[in-house]
């Protein structure tokens, strides 16, 4: 055995965030995103998890800030199989694009509370916004909308955390491949958003950590030559349209809390 790594430490190997401040986003069923915090153990005052990134034989630790979000694919799912708006997962995007933009309706799918930064177990999901005008296009672009959103929130709090901007956000997992996400995740955000070439960056952060360990691999350096970029995102949406959709969204998902009473 020459590498042990756990599931998001290995992407975030897989994506060769070896310097403070680099952060990467799986995107799942659920999102987990990890942002290298150095050798500095980062106590999280903003509702993110502290955990260790990484170790390279008798060197320091590596720390990382974790932010985990309940349900990002996981609603395509339902989309899917509860209402039956598309038979299968990919056609979500291709659903959204019948729509300009999501028609002021807002999708907080709490389904079993809410994760990162929030940890409120009985909130509840909510659709919201939604007048005559509303249609399916604009369900299923709130769908993809919301996991951008919830992906923003983890990444304000993680730079209030650490004190230290994302400059590039990385991504992997399987919703990577939605194109209408990934450019709305990056005009949420107001910076790039990356896809790698490799895209199963666990596996992959695995190998590299066994190959650095019996020196296949001879430094960081070598394993960062070979990861590489399939596709950047960049923002085309001004900082005035990108703050007041994210207050509606604040606005919708603070309708989801306490909605069990009592629990």
């Amino acid at each position: 055995m020459a590498g042990i790594l756990g599931d998001q430490q290995a992407a975030l190997v897989g994506q060769t965030c070896f310097q403070a401040g680099d952060a990467k986003n799986t995107y799942g069923t659920g999102c987990f995103l990890l942002m290298n915090t150095g050798h500095e153990i980062v106590q999280s005052r903003f509702g993110l998890l502290t955990t260790v990134a990484f170790q390279w034989k008798d060197q320091p630790a590596h720390y990382a800030l974790e932010g985990s979000v309940a349900i990002t694919g996981a609603v395509v799912q339902w989309i899917r199989d509860n209402f039956g708006l598309i038979t299968r997962s990919s056609e979500i995007e291709t659903l959204a694009r019948t729509v300009e933009d999501n028609g002021g309706v807002y999708f907080v799918p709490a389904f079993s509370g809410l994760y990162a930064p929030y940890w409120k177990h009985n909130a509840r999901g909510i659709i919201a916004g939604l007048t005559r005008y509303s249609n399916k296009g604009h369900l299923a672009r709130a769908a993809l909308e919301a996991t951008a959103f919830q992906t923003r929130e983890v990444v304000d709090a993680m730079e209030r955390d650490a004190g230290v901007p994302v400059g590039v956000l990385r991504t992997d997992g399987g919703m990577v491949e939605n194109e209408l996400l990934m450019q709305f995740q990056s005009d949420i955000l107001g910076r790039e958003v990356v896809r790698p070439t490799i895209k199963e960056t666990t596996a992959l952060g695995a190998a590299y950590a066994a190959g650095l360990a019996v020196g296949f691999f001879e430094s960081l350096e070598d394993l960062r030559s070979h990861w590489s970029v399939d596709r950047t995102w960049k923002p085309q949406m001004g900082q005035q349209r990108r703050e007041h959709l994210y207050g509606y969204w604040k606005k919708a998902v603070t309708r989801s809390f306490d909605w069990l009473e009592g629990e």
